[in-house]
Formats: structure tokens, C-alpha cells, sequence
């Protein structure tokens, strides 16, 4: 049971970045996907303000607001499409990055949302990276899941110091 409980988590950790080494096919998001993705976060704004009395409010303070969330029980290991919700919201704190961007993934296994560094094919797949470790009986510490999600791509982000630096602090 302990390895596999290890396997999974290795697993877990390596799963949210996808490298360009297979076929894939980004494309903008649709106004069907972009409806879909504000759908998600109203999901858990509806939970937050009403349990929490704080809203979503599209900043990186909605990592504490998901947080709370998750330390609260207020999302159960069994409510998969509210945990995606919640990536929802962790998705749109990343794209706050200059140089992350909200795509569709597409490759020999199906159809994505993802955020992707811009100008590549390099992506984070926001919406399961905290439902698998939920589904699975973990509670992510959600600030240390985007702090690991911004450093599996920091190589792939632009080199100019002009250009992209992750803004990684939760309380700006």
C-alpha cells in the first residue's frame, strides 16, 4: 500500500507538464471553453462566498481562498468536477504570468485545457493537478502546488530579464 501510495505521488508530480516531444496541436480557447472555464470558477466562488465570505476574486489571493476551501472539507474527495473547478481557478492565477496562456491541448489522447507557455508547446494541465491528489486522499498545500507548477516551467520561460519573471508570492 505505501508504495503505491509513493508511486502515485511521483506520479502526481510529474504529470501536470507535458514536454513537446509528441504530436500535439495548440489552439486558442473557444467561447464554448472560455464559457466552461468561467462556469468552473463561479462554482467555487458560490462555495467561497458562501462558506467563507470571500470571494474568487482573480488574484493570487484566491490561493488562500483555495486553500480554506480545501482545509475546510468544503470540496469532498468524491466531487471530481468541483476539485477541477478549483483548477479552474489555480489556471487563471497562472495565466497572471505575462508569459502563460490559456490554450487547448490536443494529442493522440484527446482534447485539454491548458496553460501553456507562450510561443510553445509546454504546458501545465491546471484543471486535475489538484483533483488527482485530492481523488487519491491528499490535501494539497495549494501555494506549494503552483510554487511547483511556475518551476517546472521556469526553463522554458523567456531569458530576458525584461521579459517574464513569476510573480510567486501569494500575497502580492
Amino acid at each position: 500500500m505505501a508504495i503505491s501510495r509513493h508511486l502515485a505521488l511521483l506520479l502526481l508530480a510529474l504529470a501536470p507538464l507535458v514536454q513537446a516531444q509528441e504530436e500535439v496541436e495548440l489552439s486558442d480557447l473557444s467561447w464554448l471553453d472560455r464559457s466552461h472555464l468561467e462556469r468552473q470558477v463561479n462554482s467555487i466562488d458560490e462555495i467561497s462566498s458562501g462558506a467563507l465570505g470571500s470571494p474568487i476574486r482573480g488574484s493570487r489571493q484566491d490561493l488562500k481562498t483555495l486553500q480554506r476551501i480545501i482545509d475546510r472539507g468544503l470540496v469532498k474527495k468524491d466531487q471530481v468536477q468541483l476539485q477541477q473547478a478549483m483548477g479552474a481557478v489555480l489556471g487563471n492565477i497562472l495565466v497572471l504570468e505575462p508569459a502563460l496562456e490559456w490554450k487547448i491541448y490536443e494529442d493522440k489522447l484527446g482534447r485539454s485545457r491548458a496553460v501553456c507557455v507562450k510561443g510553445s508547446n509546454d504546458c501545465i494541465f491546471p484543471i486535475t493537478i489538484l483533483s488527482r491528489r485530492m481523488e487519491v486522499g491528499l490535501l494539497p498545500r495549494v501555494e506549494a502546488v503552483y510554487q511547483r507548477a511556475l518551476e517546472m516551467i521556469a526553463d522554458k520561460l523567456p531569458q530576458n530579464p525584461y521579459d517574464f519573471k513569476p510573480k510567486h508570492s501569494a500575497s502580492e
